[in-house]
C-alpha cells in the first residue's frame, strides 16, 4: 500500500474507534514521509524547495509540541500553517488533513475557528479550511498565466496600432511584455513592496531612455544594418540591452527579498534556462501550426497569411512568454529530467564546434580583415556557451563528485577562452584601424566580461576537478556576475546612445 495513502496514516483513524484512541502516539516520521511523498508527486516542487518546506514544517511541529499539543495534532496544525505560504501544502492540507483535523479538533465545523485550532489557520484562509481552490489558483495558476499572456499580446498590438511604427514596437518589446511576467512573479512569489518598487523604477527608467532618445530619427548605421526595423546601431544595442536588463530586473521579482541569497539567484538562472527551452518548443510548435494553417487555407483559395502575420504571431509570441513561465512551475520535474540530457548532448557538440572555430581562426589569422558578421557570430557562440555552462551548473547535483562531464566542461571552458582571446585581438585590431564605434565598443566590453568570467570559471572548474574547491564556488561565481551583466546592459541602454550620437 502506498505510504501516502490517507488511510494508512496513524492519525487517520476515526476518533473514538475501538483500539484507536485520539491521544495515541503518532509516528512523526511516517506523517512527514506521507506529506513528503504527496508533495513529490507534484511537479512544481523540487528537492531543494521540499527540503526547505519540510524544515519549516518540523520547526512548527516542535513549536506546537512544546506548547502542549500531541505530535499528530501539532503535525496537522503545522501542515495547515504551511498551507498559508505554499499552494501545494494548502492543497495537501485540504485533501489529507481536513478529515483528520475534523476528527481531532474541529469536531465537524468546517469554517469556524474551533478554538485554538482555528487560530492556527492563517488569516481565516478559506482554502486552508478545506474549500475548493478559487478558479484563478487552479491548475497551478494557469488562468492567471493565460490572462497575463493575453494582456501581453494585446499590449504589443495596441502599441503597434497606436504608433503605426514596427520599429517602436521592436525597440520597446521588453518594456511592453516583461511587466506581465513581473506581475506573474509578483502574484506567485509575493515579493515585498520595496522589491516591486525597484523593479518598477528600472522598467520606467529603461522605458524613458528608449523613448526619449532619438533613435528612430537616425539613419542607418555605417554598414546599413537594420534589425527588427531599427536602423540605428545604438538603437539596436539599446533594444538588446533592454531585454537583458529588464529580464534580470524581472528576476528580482522572482527572487524577492532573497536577492542576496546565491541559491535564490541560481534558482532564477535555472528558471531562465528552463523557460528558454519551453519557449523554443512553443515557438517551434506554433510556427509549424501557423505554416500548416496558411497552407491548408491557401489550398482552398483563402489567404490567411496577413491575419497570421499581423495578429496570430505577435499575440502568440508575447503570450508564449507567460505560458512558458507557467510551464516551468507546473512541469518542473519534467524539465529537470530533460535539462541534464540537453546539457550532456550540447556541451560536447559546442566544444567540437569551438575547437573547429579556433583551428579555422588560426589558419586564417588575418582577423583584422575578417568581416564584422563573423566576429558577431563568434560573440554569439561565446554567449551561448556561457549560457550553456551556467545552465549545466544549475542543473547539476552539487553533491556529486567530479566526473567525465566536468572534465569535458573544463575543455569547453578552455576552448571558449582561446576563442574569446582571438575575438578580442581581432576587435582591438579593427578598433585600431577603423576607430571606435558603438558596435565595436559594445563587443569589446562584452568580450572583456566573458574573458573574466571564463578565466575564473576555468580556474574554479580545475580546482573542483582536483577537489581543491567545492562545486558551490562555481555556482557562487556565476550568480555573482549577474549584477555585472545587468550593469553592462544598462550602459548599452542609457550611456551608449548619447556617447555615440544616437547613430
Amino acid at each position: 500500500m502506498p505510504i501516502d495513502e490517507p488511510r494508512n496514516l496513524p492519525g487517520d483513524v476515526p476518533a473514538g474507534a475501538p483500539g484507536a484512541p485520539r491521544d495515541a502516539p503518532a509516528d512523526l516520521d511516517a506523517l512527514v514521509a506521507s506529506w513528503r511523498g504527496w508533495m513529490q508527486r507534484h511537479d512544481a516542487v523540487n528537492a531543494a524547495d521540499l527540503d526547505e518546506l519540510e524544515s519549516h514544517l518540523l520547526d512548527t511541529v516542535d513549536h506546537f509540541v512544546s506548547a502542549g499539543l500531541t505530535v499528530d495534532e501539532a503535525f496537522l496544525v503545522a501542515v495547515k500553517r504551511l498551507g498559508g505560504v505554499d499552494d501545494l501544502s494548502r492543497e495537501y492540507a485540504r485533501e489529507h488533513s481536513e478529515r483528520l483535523w475534523k476528527q481531532l479538533v474541529l469536531s465537524g465545523d468546517d469554517d469556524g475557528p474551533a478554538g485554538s485550532a482555528g487560530s492556527a489557520l492563517p488569516g481565516g484562509d478559506a482554502e486552508a479550511a478545506g474549500r475548493r481552490l478559487p478558479w484563478y489558483r487552479r491548475a497551478n495558476g494557469l488562468p492567471v498565466a493565460l490572462l497575463l499572456g493575453a494582456g501581453a499580446g494585446l499590449a504589443v498590438k495596441a502599441v503597434e496600432l497606436a504608433t503605426g511604427d514596427p520599429s517602436t514596437v521592436a525597440l520597446n518589446i521588453a518594456v511592453i511584455v516583461l511587466p506581465f511576467l513581473a506581475l506573474w512573479f509578483a502574484w506567485r512569489r509575493r515579493p515585498s513592496i520595496a522589491v516591486l518598487a525597484i523593479v518598477g523604477v528600472v522598467f520606467a527608467g529603461v522605458g524613458l531612455a528608449l523613448n526619449l532618445y532619438p533613435f528612430i530619427g537616425s539613419e542607418a548605421d555605417e554598414a546599413g544594418t537594420t534589425v527588427a526595423a531599427i536602423s540605428s546601431a545604438t538603437g539596436i544595442l539599446a533594444m538588446l540591452g533592454s531585454i537583458v536588463a529588464l529580464w534580470l530586473a524581472t528576476g528580482l521579482a522572482y527572487v524577492g527579498d532573497d536577492w542576496r541569497d546565491e541559491r535564490a539567484r541560481m534558482d532564477f538562472v535555472r528558471f531562465s534556462g528552463e523557460w528558454f527551452v519551453y519557449y523554443v518548443l512553443i515557438a517551434l510548435g506554433g510556427g509549424a501550426l501557423s505554416m500548416l494553417t496558411v497552407a491548408v487555407f491557401a489550398s482552398i483559395g483563402v489567404d490567411v497569411m496577413p491575419f497570421v502575420g499581423e495578429w496570430v504571431l505577435p499575440l502568440g509570441a508575447a503570450g508564449a512568454v507567460l505560458v512558458a513561465a507557467w510551464l516551468v512551475g507546473a512541469k518542473q520535474r519534467v524539465i529537470e529530467n530533460i535539462a541534464p540530457v540537453l546539457t550532456k548532448v550540447f556541451t560536447p557538440l559546442f566544444t567540437i564546434m569551438m575547437l573547429a572555430l579556433v583551428v579555422a581562426a588560426l589558419v586564417q589569422w588575418n582577423l583584422v580583415d575578417a568581416s564584422r558578421d563573423l566576429l558577431i557570430a563568434f560573440d554569439a557562440v561565446l554567449v551561448v556557451v556561457v549560457g550553456l555552462l551556467v545552465y549545466s551548473i544549475s542543473a547539476r547535483d552539487p553533491l556529486l563528485p567530479p566526473g567525465w562531464f566536468d572534465r569535458l566542461q573544463a575543455l569547453m571552458l578552455a576552448t571558449a577562452l582561446v576563442l574569446d582571446a582571438i575575438v578580442l585581438v581581432a576587435m582591438l585590431a579593427r578598433t585600431g584601424e577603423f576607430g571606435f564605434s558603438a558596435n565595436k565598443t559594445a563587443s569589446l566590453g562584452l568580450n572583456l566580461i566573458l574573458l573574466v568570467n571564463l578565466v575564473w570559471a576555468l580556474r574554479l572548474q580545475l580546482g573542483f576537478l582536483r577537489r581543491h574547491t567545492g562545486f558551490a564556488a562555481l555556482e557562487r561565481w556565476q550568480t555573482t556576475l549577474l549584477p555585472v551583466y545587468f550593469a553592462w546592459a544598462a550602459i548599452l541602454v542609457v550611456v551608449f546612445p548619447p556617447v555615440f550620437g544616437f547613430a
